[in-house]
């Protein structure tokens, strides 16, 4: 395991790896904070779909709340929590879209029903019946029957910079160990605090 003075990316990925390994369901499930129009906040699960030197990637349909939030206000608070292991991880940061070329590579290595769930689905709208989406996803895999399903237009994804982190690990008497990381010019400040 990396130290506190280590890159804050560093230490995630071995806490990821050791999740992957460890945590019996989704271990790249994360919950998204976004700030809306109202300056409400407002969290939700997703899955994290890429990690690099860059930042934190997920995707999503673009006429979602989550994405309209994060078109108005581009900033956003990631969670990782993985109960087996007694961890989280928060991450905070400002967020940007994708490339056309990630969302495209993304998409293509989607399941294919999900690639038609997302031309039927018209995301956070209201839904009369569940028999209207399931008549919708009936009708794009028509639609697309025997060939490739092409990325819509309004799905893509966002990649969220972060310039803070925080790791909490799980202690004896609610005395956990919290490390935080600030970003500092092009390098990072790490320190304690208190549980």
């Amino acid at each position: 395991m990396t130290e506190a003075n280590d890159d804050p990316l560093r230490r995630f990925q071995d806490w990821m790896a050791e999740a992957i390994a460890g945590e019996p369901n989704d271990p790249n499930a994360m919950t998204l904070a976004t700030i809306g129009s109202d300056g409400r906040p407002s969290a939700r699960m997703v899955l994290l779909n890429g990690l690099d030197e860059r930042g934190f990637v997920f995707y999503t349909n673009l006429g979602s709340r989550k994405a309209e939030e994060l078109v108005a206000h581009p900033v956003a608070a990631l969670l990782f929590h993985w109960k087996s292991l007694r961890r989280q991880v928060r991450i905070e940061g400002v967020v940007a879209p994708v490339t056309e070329a990630e969302a495209d590579d993304y998409f293509a290595s989607r399941p294919r029903l999900s690639q038609v769930g997302a031309w039927a689905s018209m995301q956070s709208r209201l839904l009369p019946d569940r028999a209207e989406l399931e008549r919708r996803v009936a009708d794009y895999e028509a639609r697309f029957a025997g060939e490739t399903v092409p990325r819509p237009p309004h799905w893509s994804g966002f990649r969220l910079l972060p310039d803070y982190y925080e790791f909490w690990q799980d202690m004896p008497f609610r005395l956990h160990d919290r490390t935080v990381w600030r970003r500092e010019g092009q390098g990072w400040a790490s320190a304690k605090i208190y549980p």
